[in-house]
């Protein structure tokens, strides 16, 4: 058979492949970081991480997944490593899992490996605690301290170039799509932590993502500069449980400042029967963690309420009206096109859409699509139709409430369908873009198409794209459908802003 010879060049901004370390550790076998100055891969070597003050029957190592896997065998506890990736959590004294340095696991091990290093890390993360939580198969719910499930993640952009180059935009910010998807696996892992007592749950438990609660971004997110998550199980139901998240960055005079807090909420299933199983419970200790727990039952009563008010008869009547006059320019688009408003827009012709079938890569442990998947690409789709909207790119501010309607399997034929639902053009420097992406379950072998998932994002713009004579234009329902979309998603807004 005659010998294929490979001549690899050395990319400099090329997504790393898995191959390429093997390929370059045939020349370099006794190497950690190659020389070569034209050369930007960085082997980064295996380092185990534990808490220093574990909780009770936690205790067990983290080894996380390398953003190149490393071809050579992690080194012993006694080798003297320099190693700077890793920051400790001052608040709960426990090492961050380092997003860009470990060793990788074989992908036949982990589901979804391609995602991102940080990904790559947890599911490492959740098989430790299978190794380290009781042999016994008692089905009895315990209770667990916030404490327990506490978890920190951290992105070492300043010292990381290929981590750093995984989560670059064309614009030299941070690829939101991306940091949304890790959160969804961050939450994972902590309701992993809370809710498993011994190896034998992994096949009578199902965590599935129920929701997740509007994010806000408060500051911009460098690319350049260390990023870390922190979060932890906050409040518990019978069956759920809501898990929030905070997104940390130093500022210039190395302060932590957040820019961002997510709240995800977890449900318990039976594998079995599809329904809702008891959970374990928690026991704040600290006045923080009961202050977070107060907050999570007043959000879960507001929910309540707000799902009783939407039945109420007057209010459909008064929806009615809104809807009436939100129509009456439609129709003038519709009736009299040449009389219509040259700065309002038709909403059916902002709209875009992509489709893809769901292949066994993005599958979380149980099997079927990883929420934080789906979550990127609608991200990413609502960024594309502000883009196309707007003129320029557009800058990210919040995502509202995700509810997580029906799952979606691996083989699924699965379709974003995006489109402005309205704008905000009270102030003319900053005004607000308010995107709609919905994706469909469609199985065209039972001619069905089902809404698993809605998603809302709100975008502005740069001072340059008034600047440049671009105006961002009204948008304008043309059908009662339309207009119903338009009516919940303000009365939403209004609601948060109480």
């Amino acid at each position: 058979m005659k010998a294929i010879r490979l001549i690899i060049n050395k990319p400099r901004y090329r997504y790393p492949s898995p191959f390429l370390p093997l390929l370059l550790n045939h020349h370099h076998h006794n190497h950690n970081q190659i020389e070569d100055s034209n050369t930007l891969f960085l082997f980064s070597s295996c380092r185990p991480f534990s808490s220093s003050k574990p909780p009770p029957d936690s205790t067990f190592s983290i080894s996380v997944a390398s953003t190149v896997s490393p071809p050579y065998p992690p080194p012993s506890p006694n080798t003297n490593t320099n190693n700077t990736n890793t920051t400790s959590n001052k608040n709960d004294e426990e090492d961050a899992i380092d997003a860009g340095s470990s060793f990788r696991k074989p992908v036949s091990l982990w589901p979804g490996m391609y995602h991102s290093p940080v990904t790559n890390a947890l599911w490492q993360a959740r098989s430790a605690i299978f190794t380290t939580t009781s042999s016994t198969t008692s089905t009895t719910s315990t209770t667990k301290t916030p404490s327990f499930s506490r978890t920190t993640i951290l992105y070492p952009f300043s010292t990381d170039y290929i981590l750093r180059e995984q989560y670059r935009n064309p614009w030299n910010g941070i690829r939101v799509g991306k940091l949304l998807e890790d959160l969804d696996a961050l939450a994972g892992t902590i309701s992993f932590k809370h809710c498993f007592n011994h190896p034998g749950m992994a096949n009578s438990l199902l965590l599935v993502t129920a929701s997740v609660d509007k994010m806000v971004f408060k500051k911009p997110i460098l690319v350049d500069a260390d990023l870390k998550i922190l979060g932890a199980v906050t409040w518990v139901g019978r069956s759920s449980m809501e898990i929030q998240l905070q997104v940390i960055q130093e500022t210039a005079d190395h302060v932590d400042s957040q820019a961002l807090v997510a709240n995800f909420t977890f449900v318990g299933r039976d594998s079995k029967t599809g329904k809702s199983a008891t959970i374990n419970q928690i026991m704040p200790e600290t006045e923080n963690e009961k202050l977070l727990w107060q907050e999570a039952e007043e959000r879960n009563a507001s929910r309540k309420k707000t799902r009783t008010q939407l039945k109420n008869v007057d209010h459909r009547e008064r929806e009615a009206e809104r809807i009436n006059a939100l129509l009456a320019e439609g129709r003038v688009f519709i009736d009299m096109p040449a009389l219509a408003d040259r700065d309002s827009i038709l909403m059916k012709d902002t709209c875009l859409q992509n489709a893809l079938v769901c292949q066994p890569q993005q599958r979380n442990t149980h099997g079927r699509i990883f929420g934080g998947f789906l979550m990127r690409r609608a991200f990413e789709l609502a960024f594309a139709t502000a883009y196309a909207f707007a003129g320029s790119a557009p800058c990210f501010l919040e995502v509202d409430h995700v509810d997580f309607l029906k799952p979606v399997d691996v083989g699924n034929f699965l379709r974003f369908k995006s489109c402005v639902l309205y704008t905000e053009l009270e102030n003319p420097k900053e005004p607000l873009i308010n995107v709609e992406v919905v994706a469909h379950v469609t199985r065209p072998e039972l001619r069905s198409a089902e809404v698993s998932n809605k998603f809302y994002f709100t975008f502005t713009t740069s001072s340059n794209t008034t600047t440049n004579g671009w105006k961002i234009r009204n948008v304008v329902p043309a059908t009662e459908e339309e207009a119903r979309r338009v009516i919940e998603r303000m009365d939403c807004e209004k609601s948060y802003q109480k």
